[in-house]
This record gives C-alpha cells, structure tokens and sequence, in this order.
C-alpha cells in the first residue's frame, strides 16, 4: 500500500511517497532518495516494489528544491543538505505507526548512492545502507568523465570559476545542463548522450517533474564531494555496494577502490555484468535484477538481523 506524506526539514516541506507490506508489523523500513536532479518517480518504485515483497517498508522523496518539494533555490543540488534530509525523513519515519524505528536503513543511487555510504558512517540509526552505482569522489569522476585532452574538463572548471565570481557581486548563479545531446559542443555535468536520451523521455512520459539542469553551484559543490573520509567509520553497519562491471559514467574503479576500504565485515560488493550505468535506469530487467539482490541483502541484515 502507497500513499503520499509530507515531512519537515530544516523548515522546507518535503514530499514522498510511503510504501507499506502487507502484514501489521512493525516493518523495517528503509529511506529512499535520487541522484543527480532525480525526483521520487525514477527507478525508485520498482525497488520499492521488491522491498515490499520481502516485508521491507521503504519511503521514497523529494530532496527540498526537486521535483514535489518545497524549498529554494530550485533545481540547487548541495549534497550536504540532500543528507540533511536523508536524516530529517529517518526521524519522520521513526515515529510511524507500523515502523520499527530500531531496524531502519537507507538506498541510495548514484549520488545518493554516495550519500548512503556517508549515512551508513556518520549516523547510528542507520542499520543497513544499500549504495547502488555511487559517486564516490566528485572531482575525479568529473575529471574521468570529462576528460583530458578534449577541452570539456578545462571548459567545466572555467564555468564554474566564472559562476562564482558572478555571485560574489551579488548576480543570480548560472544554470548547467544535466547531460546534452552534444556535450562536445554544449558543456553539462554528466556528459554522456546515453543519460540524455534516458532522461529526456523520462520528463515526457513517467517523470513530468523531472527538470535537465542544476545550478552551476551544484557542480562546484559535487567537485568538492568525496565519501573516502567516512568509510574508515564503517566498522558494523551493514553495506552492500552494488556496482556495474566497467562503469564508465560512475567510474568502478573509485567504488571498488572505496569498497575496499569499508571496514565492516557485514559487507558485499555486489558486480551486475552485462549491463550499464544507463541501463541500470532505462532497462527494466536490469532494474528487477538489482533491485532483487538489494532485497536479498536488505532481508539478511534488516529484517534477519543476521
């Protein structure tokens, strides 16, 4: 059973949507959120369904200045207040009927894959994290992805030096596309045309309040993003890190590299082959494949408590 519900945080209303197994409970649940510019209806319900199935609650939402929520300035993605609201809708969730507030976890996916890995660290209800395809460190993704020797990584920084010093004499900060049908002629964040067209049909059919840009700032802050400090904090929590053999949009390398210093032994490294970052979105099959070993772990270390 779903139903819309709204909670506060930091004074912003936040919007999502709660979905609860069958049965009486009490039900662990986990919090659910996007990565870069997502609102609630991408990829996340079909997680939700499998989480369901095993008896898993989840609560699916809008960060503040995305999609449903409220708060300004929109489309602004700073990382830190996006964990701020991760930690807001656990406190929500805690005081539900049907919820066991000791056996609650977090899901994140890309981005917010990064940010579950830093929940997993930094607060203690976190009983089980589930980091799908994460960034791991902004600034070497963005200067993999971008690239040496094309421009487009010199071209970004310039960008952003540029946007900064706009709002520093008190001017309105830019806006960056998402991704770009073209990202060697129009500089994005993520510059990937696969991204494009996943994302561009989203907003035209499942996801209307999907929106292809983010502040300039937001860019700046994600190439100030790292998790590497935070996994040395991981000693008990359960995390599974899911990733995609080959990740070239999320670079493997980093998540392999930051798996391995994760200290806890309640952890899997979780390889989907034959598959790809934007496949993980717009293939279904890819979708159920994930979202079924995410439930296998979720059940083992959440409901089990093994």
């Amino acid at each position: 059973m779903e139903k819309k519900i709204e909670f506060f945080s930091k004074g912003v209303k936040i919007r999502g949507v709660l979905n609860m197994p069958e049965g009486t409970g009490p039900h662990p649940l986990l919090v659910m959120a996007g990565g870069w510019c997502y609102v609630k209806e991408i990829v996340m319900p079909t997680y939700a369904e499998e989480l369901a199935a095993i008896g898993c609650a989840s609560l699916r939402f809008d960060y503040r200045g995305l999609g449903d929520s409220d708060g300004e300035p929109r489309q602004h993605l700073d990382p830190w207040g996006q964990i701020e609201d991760y930690r807001n809708a656990l406190s929500f969730v805690a005081s539900l009927p049907g919820i066991d507030k000791e056996r609650l976890g977090v899901w994140g996916i890309s981005y917010s894959g990064g940010h579950g890995l830093i929940l997993a660290a930094i607060d203690p209800r976190v009983k089980c994290a589930v980091c799908n395809i994460p960034v791991i460190d902004g600034y070497e993704s963005m200067r993999l992805v971008h690239g040496y020797g094309l421009g487009r990584f010199a071209a970004l920084t310039k960008l952003i030096a540029d946007d900064r010093e706009k709002r520093a004499r008190g001017e309105s900060g830019g806006f960056i596309p998402h991704n770009s049908s073209d990202p060697n002629t129009e500089i994005c964040t993520w510059p990937f045309t696969t991204s494009y067209a996943y994302f561009s049909n989203a907003s035209k059919t499942f996801a209307p309040n999907y929106q292809g840009r983010s502040t300039i700032e937001s860019t700046e802050m994600l190439m100030q993003y790292s998790v590497y400090d935070y996994l040395k904090r991981i000693y008990f929590t359960p995390v599974q890190m899911l990733i995609v053999e080959g990740d070239e949009h999320t670079p493997w390398d980093l998540q392999v590299n930051a798996y391995n210093q994760i200290g806890s032994v309640r952890k899997e490294l979780a390889v989907m082959t034959k598959a790809t970052h934007i496949g993980m979105y717009a293939k279904l099959d890819f979708q159920v494949r994930a979202a079924k070993r995410n439930a296998e772990f979720v059940k083992k270390y959440l409901i089990n408590q093994e």
